[in-house]
């Protein structure tokens, strides 16, 4: 005998013998419960982990993760603050905008934009909006050419394509001959570009050049400031209230944490509270286990009795049945790990080809944010299942392991 004494003997209580099939039979299904649970678990986590990986990226592709703003013009004197702003530690890059509102009109269409005025070479620091663009591009907005970018929603809305050009009112008023009349301004559509519906980028907000908008705003409220991004995201809080300590009094600083900290906050919780949630199949697989390795110990009875006579110790006989459930807990938690790695690898390619065969759609990206359903696999929650599914079967085991110690030999052996 090879094997250490307490393994060899966990082994062979494995095995079905002639008297016990229905048992081995539980102990089976525990372990195909204990794969199941892992592997859904797995899957699930990492289908969420996608969703919050696609929101983030498309949202912070476009989205500002510090904002400073003022309500002084500071067009021209920008970068001397930038250069203010970029000595705090945990700033990044940072870019200018100047932000107003107006309504875009075209072909007896119109529609309520948020109009963002930049610098496109600035702007390719704080954003990926010269990669989001599906027809034209961002160096289009050229100073002086009132050209104009926007979503493919806002796009589809109003019919526009590149080429096409639009009339933008703005809140702001000119006095004429005729009395007072809202400003307006003939722009080119020169680009279309997507984000991901949800955020009302794509059908809301329109880009233009910042000297444009200065030229376009001049005269009325007007709202300008710098896009700033940070080293790390969570601690926009932290860098916000640094800047805002250097600056005057006439900068705010705002950050995607007070804007959107809530939402994203909820999505984290979604996920601990999923976690806890089908952590239950295992758990439930793991009570099967226990009545499993009670069968067992009931039904070993006489040979527990005749090891302890032979000198087997208490602890050899608890290792025995700790032993037996364990393998049973990583056998199944490593089949489940298998098995959800593969689940999530080929999510998204599942369910296209089952939205496809029966012509069903399940992703809309109205309410999920994106059209289809994306899988990431973070290896830290691989390890946290593994290891808690593998906990929890070993906790199980306590409970049959210390009756089998109780055996009482002469109790046993009495009437064999």
């Amino acid at each position: 005998m090879y094997l250490p004494w307490s393994l060899y003997i966990a082994l062979r209580y494995t095995r079905a013998k002639r008297r016990n099939h229905f048992i081995s039979f539980v102990s089976f299904a525990s372990m195909l419960g204990i794969a199941l649970g892992v592997a859904v678990l797995i899957t699930v986590l990492s289908v969420m982990n996608g969703f919050d990986y696609e929101i983030h990226h498309r949202f912070f592709s476009v989205a500002p993760q510090v904002t400073l703003i003022t309500q002084d013009d500071i067009s021209e004197s920008w970068k001397n603050v930038a250069q203010q702003v970029e000595q705090i530690p945990g700033v990044k890059n940072d870019s200018p905008y100047i932000n107003g509102k107006g309504m875009l009109s075209y072909d007896g269409r119109v529609a309520g934009v948020s109009v963002m005025g930049i610098d496109p070479l600035e702007e390719n620091k704080t954003s990926q909006l010269s990669q989001k663009m599906l027809l034209g591009d961002l160096d289009s907005l050229k100073a002086g050419g009132f050209n104009m970018l926007v979503g493919d929603q806002l796009a589809s809305d109003l019919s526009l394509n590149v080429g096409d050009q639009v009339v933008l009112l703005t809140p702001q008023a000119s006095r004429t001959p005729l009395g007072i009349m809202p400003r307006y301004k003939r722009f080119t559509i020169s680009g279309i570009f997507r984000i991901g519906n949800g955020f009302g980028f794509d059908n809301g907000l329109a880009y233009i050049n910042l000297n444009d908008a200065h030229r376009l705003f001049a005269g009325g409220q007007i709202v300008s400031g710098l896009h700033i991004t940070v080293d790390n995201l969570y601690q926009a809080s932290n860098i916000s209230r640094a800047i805002e300590s250097t600056l005057p009094p006439q900068f705010i600083l705002t950050n995607w944490m007070e804007e959107y900290g809530a939402f994203f906050s909820t999505l984290a919780m979604e996920k601990t509270m999923m976690f806890f949630i089908l952590m239950l199949i295992i758990a439930v697989a793991a009570f099967n286990l226990v009545a499993s390795l009670v069968m067992i110990v009931n039904d070993k009875q006489s040979e527990i009795a005749i090891l302890r006579t032979m000198g087997a110790s208490k602890k050899q006989i608890l290792s025995v049945f700790i032993i037996q459930g364990g393998l049973v807990g990583i056998f199944g938690s490593l089949i489940g790990l298998v098995t959800g790695i593969i689940l999530a690898l080929n999510a998204t390619a599942v369910v296209d080809f089952i939205q496809t065969v029966f012509h069903v759609q399940f992703i809309s990206s109205s309410v999920y944010y994106v059209d289809y359903l994306p899988s990431r696999i973070e290896w830290h929650d691989l390890a946290l299942v593994l290891a808690t599914s593998i906990g929890l079967s070993l906790i199980a085991t306590l409970y049959p392991a210390f009756k089998a110690t109780r055996t009482q030999p002469a109790e046993v052996l009495r009437y064999e």
